[in-house]
Order: structure tokens, then sequence, then C-alpha cells
């Protein structure tokens, strides 16, 4: 089964792709390379996922919004690309989780993203390096902030 058919099953919870909401690019091309901007938890109705994961959220909150994120991150490359299809491998994710100093499982909550990839792209493939970090803040209070690199077909 290809990533955009993988990808359909969850067209009622993606959301569109997000318009800049500053001065960037959501993603850029470079050779076989597609960078992705830093993507927050957008849901189809236009709200987010808000709140400081360990003080206002669980980890389990926080790892739906990571999910989130990465439905956000794969309807920008479908918009941008046309297709996952042209996704040959997921390389590097950068997460980002607004947190509680105190809130130590940053990569439980990534897992999120994490998982969705690997499903939508297969294990080989779907899962690159990563790094989870925690926040003291995100913009506008959002749980999660992703950005990812892809390499292309």
């Amino acid at each position: 089964m290809t990533a955009d058919i993988k990808f359909e099953a969850y067209a009622s919870e993606t959301p569109d792709a997000p318009a800049p909401a500053g001065v960037y690019k959501p993603i850029l091309i470079v050779d076989n390379m597609a960078y992705v901007s830093g993507h927050g938890p957008n849901l189809p109705d236009g709200t987010q996922f808000v709140g400081k994961v360990g003080l206002d959220v669980d980890q389990e909150y926080g790892k739906l919004a990571a999910r989130q994120v990465g439905l956000t991150i794969l309807a920008t490359l479908k918009k941008n690309l046309g297709s996952l299809n042209r996704i040959k491998r997921v390389v590097k994710v950068l997460g980002m989780v607004n947190a509680h100093p105190d809130f130590g499982t940053h990569p439980y909550v990534i897992n999120g993203c994490s998982e969705l990839f690997a499903e939508i792209f297969g294990e080989e493939n779907g899962i690159g390096v990563r790094s989870a970090v925690g926040m003291g803040s995100l913009p506008g209070r959002i749980t999660v902030e992703i950005e990812a690199a892809f390499e292309l077909h």
C-alpha cells in the first residue's frame, strides 16, 4: 500500500496545510531533500492542542498533540509535493515539547509523530534520526512543535 493510500485513512483528522505565520517557507526543497519548518498541532477546525505537558496536560495528551503535528506536516508535504509517494525516507525529526521543568519523558511524547511516520512510510523508511527536547514555552502555548527533513525519490 502506498503512502498516499495510507494517508487517506486520516482525511477526517488532517487539517489543511498551514500558511506561514511569519517570514519563512513551510517547506524548502534542496536537491533531493525536503526540509519542513516547525509545525504545530493544528486540528481541522482551526484550533490547536495547547498546554504545558506535566502542568496543564499529561503525556498522553502530548503524544496525541505530536501525532497531530505529524498529520499537519504530512498535509504540507502532500500540498507541496503533490504526492507523499515522492518521499523516499524520513531523515530527521526534531520534536519540541512545551513542558514543565520537572517533566522528563519528551521522547514518549514525540513518539506520537514518529509512530505515524513509521505507519505511513513503513518501518525502514519512516524512522529517521530524532531529537526530543523540552521547551519553556512554544508559540501560542501549543503543546508540541516539530520540524523534519525528508529524502525524496
